[in-house]
Parts: structure tokens; sequence; C-alpha cells
């Protein structure tokens, strides 16, 4: 089975990359154009380019897919099967047709829940306690497209985004590889989604990760680590901003943004229920440190009202 791959981020690579450790026929990859990227802004490959390189896969990079770019890379490709991880455009028509087998998405959510850009975080955010990938037909709706397969895995209570992401990469490389020997079977069977329970995960915003302490421990630290490790939860000191690290939820109790203790071991701020233990911090401009390390030239004053950013 002849398969062209599409997917632009390291989540993507990960499937690219077990598909060519496990000698599938993948003749050609699409991904999005290269941008410059550290302090020194120099051009880099995308993680999905730079595997392709690894494995000498052809690779197109257009800036569009309107006017039929794809369809020269199409025709030389000629795949029975497209797999499409976390490419980063939505697919035209002509794309979507093109395949034999058709357009398969490896989506980061047990779908319908969380279509969209930030299925993992939204779901670290609003403390679900499971989730997974599914595998889907595509069309030309925001992944509204037919079930193919969908495999679950448990969210772990010290989940951040980013270790969930490592975890689904990988479940999402074997659920495509599940789909693609499948259809090698003759089973290319699938399930309509109910719209009606669909959820959309937007995109995060910076402005979105300002910790509010009038809402539960729970509710913090799921934000906190949902929002790990972008845009980042922060919130205010003296009208200094910073991220909290290295968080866990404790009993205590106080005003909300209450600073109850600030020690060694950690600062601890009280929410509308329960606690925040922070034992790492990065202030604007400054350098992330323990506040072990923090407290030894600075002060955090107990009884201070967190979250005021004048």
């Amino acid at each position: 089975m002849k398969i062209m791959f599409m997917g632009t981020p390291d989540f993507a690579a990960v499937t690219l990359k077990t598909l060519c450790e496990r000698g599938y026929d993948v003749r050609g990859v699409v991904s999005q154009p290269d941008k410059p990227k550290g302090r020194g802004m120099n051009i880099v490959p995308t993680p999905v380019k730079a595997v392709a390189i690894e494995y000498g896969i052809p690779t197109f990079q257009p800036d569009s897919l309107k006017q039929g770019e794809l369809q020269p890379f199409l025709e030389e490709i000629d795949p029975d099967i497209i797999i499409v991880v976390a490419y980063g455009k939505i697919l035209p028509e002509y794309v979507l047709n093109y395949p034999k087998y058709g357009c398969v998405n490896g989506h980061a959510s047990i779908l319908p829940e969380y279509r969209g850009a930030a299925p993992i975080q939204r779901a670290i955010i609003d403390g679900k306690k499971e989730t997974g990938v599914t595998a889907m037909y595509m069309e030309k709706g925001l992944d509204t497209g037919n079930i193919i397969l969908v495999d679950k895995i448990k969210i772990e209570d010290n989940d951040t985004a980013e270790t969930l992401h490592d975890k689904l990469a990988v479940v999402g490389a074997e659920v495509l590889i599940k789909t693609i020997e499948r259809f090698k079977g003759g089973d290319m069977s699938s399930v309509k989604q109910d719209d009606e329970k669909a959820t959309y995960a937007a995109m995060l915003t910076k402005g979105e990760g300002e910790i509010n302490w009038d809402k539960t421990a729970e509710e913090v630290y799921n934000l906190i680590r949902g929002m790990d490790s972008w845009p980042m939860a922060y919130t205010y000191y003296m009208g200094k901003r910073f991220v909290p690290y290295e968080c866990e939820k404790v009993d205590c109790k106080g005003a909300s943004g209450e600073v109850v203790a600030a020690l060694k071991e950690g600062i601890t701020v009280a929410c509308r229920e329960g606690g925040i233990k922070i034992k790492a911090v990065k202030f604007d401009g400054k350098k992330k440190m323990s506040v072990k390390d923090y407290l030894v030239g600075n002060k955090i004053e107990k009884g201070t009202i967190l979250g005021k950013s004048e």
C-alpha cells in the first residue's frame, strides 16, 4: 500500500518515524514550510521533514494547497492512502478525493469530543480522566469524519500537556498502523460521529493562562498542567508576573490567592477550596529557579494576595 504522509510537528513525526521503522511504503511527505527558530532565527526543518530527510523520502512544502498546488506531487507519488497527523491546514477536495483508501487523520481526542486545535490541553484543563487518539476518515468539516478506530488512555493526575502529548504521539502511531492493517485486510468500516455530542478545543491563548485563585485547587492545578509547556499558567506577586512550576494540590485555608506559607519547600497559595504548593518559579526576565533558591535573595510575604497585576 503506497502511503503519502502529511504532518508538521513533533506529534506527527512520531507516526512517520514509526511507519518508516516498521517498513511501510511511505512514498512522499507533505509538511508546512520551514520556519526560523531559536535565538539566531535560523531556518530549520519541521520535525516531520527531518524524519523524511533521515529516511530519504521526497518532501513537498507548499505555502498553500489551493489552486491544485499539490496535484503534481500527488500524481508523482500516486498514493493508495494519505495519512494526516497535525498537518495544520484544511485539505481541499481534490486531495481528499485522490487516494483509493481516502485520507485518514489521527486526532488526539476521543471524538466527537475536542474537535479542533488543542484537544490535549483542553482535556487536562477540563479535568478529564481519559483521552485517546481517533483514526477517522477526513472530509471538508473540521474533525467531523467517520470514526475508524479509537485507542484510549488514562490521564494521570501528574500528567501535563507535554507528558500527555508524548504518550498520545505513541498511541497515535499505533492507531494509524492498526488502521492500515485493517484496510489491507479489506475492512474499511467506520462509524458516523454523533454531532450532538461534539465539543470544540479552541487554540490556547496567552490570556487564558492567568490563574483565577477563586477557583478550586483542582481547577487551578488542571489549568497549570494543561498550559504546560505553552503558553504557561501565570499569576502576579506585588505586580510582578511569574509562572509557577512543579505544583501540587494541598489542604489549606485562606482567602483566595493568599500566600499562607512561603518556605524553602514551597509557596502555598489558598484557592476557594484547598490550595496549591509551588516548588519553582520563573519571574519575567529571570531564569526558572526553585523556591528554595529564590528565597535566598528575595522575599514572598505571607498574607499577600496573588493575582493583582497592579
